[in-house]
């Protein structure tokens, strides 16, 4: 068996075959999330637990500046992290996500104290950021690769809210509509560097693997998240 690289092409099928497969888009909760099917309960817990990770978006961004030896990729890479943190006030990714969890009436001492964090969560969040300080940077940039299939997701999101959950206050939505653009162009971004430099088979076997790794942990969070839901439901079931 050749152990050639694989042509751009290949590459490129290789890691969408990833996301067409398993990208979080096809968990149960997204898809009743999708079709309005979720009381405001669940809504708020989703909010509060998916605020985890993006609070360690900048640091998982910041381990792999930290481990990349190259001025160029370091330069590109960096925007991310203030993207997300921004340089002052409520500005950026983690600004938005407070604004959102205030629109679903969630305070935000709430959201930054993590108190409504489930275990699963926080173990899947903390395994990505320790697998970005454990990799070569090549295939930890490689797993924020999810981006590619963004886009389409956000934009079914801002529609469902939009249309089925009118009782979050519009401005809240700012995230998402942002992420559309920024997750085309970080996941432009993203691939034109896992392919210069993901240049080998077992680099690009790795990189299809990080991707897949991704894939598993958000949905793994979908799973918490879940049945945090469910176990939700039976206790206010119970007590009727």
């Amino acid at each position: 068996m050749s152990n050639a690289p694989w042509d751009e092409a290949t590459f490129i099928a290789k890691l969408r075959e990833v996301g067409s497969s398993f990208y979080h888009d096809k968990h149960p909760f997204h898809v009743a999330m999708n079709a309005g099917r979720l009381p405001p309960d669940a809504i708020r817990v989703w909010v509060a637990n998916r605020f985890y990770y993006q609070l360690n978006i900048p640091i998982k961004d910041a381990a792999i500046v930290s481990n990349c030896p190259l001025r160029d990729v370091r330069r590109l890479w960096l925007h991310r992290i203030t993207d997300h943190d921004g340089t002052t006030g409520d500005e950026g990714g983690i600004g938005a996500w407070l604004r959102l969890g205030d629109a679903c009436g969630l305070a935000r001492e709430e959201l930054l104290d993590t108190r409504h964090v489930v275990p699963g969560v926080r173990f899947a969040v903390d395994a990505y950021v320790n697998f970005t300080r454990t990799q070569p940077w090549p295939v930890a940039i490689s797993s924020s690769l999810t981006e590619l299939f963004a886009p389409d997701l956000m934009a079914k999101r801002i529609e469902a809210f939009e249309r089925f959950y009118t009782w979050v206050q519009p401005a809240g939505l700012e995230y998402f509509k942002s992420r559309v653009s920024q997750a085309r162009r970080d996941s432009d971004e993203g691939l034109r560097l896992t392919l210069t430099y993901c240049n080998a088979r077992e680099l690009q076997m790795a990189a299809v693997g990080a991707l897949n790794f991704k894939c598993d942990l958000l949905w793994a969070m979908l799973d918490a998240i879940h049945n945090k839901c469910f176990a939700l439901r039976d206790s206010t079931d119970a007590g009727h």
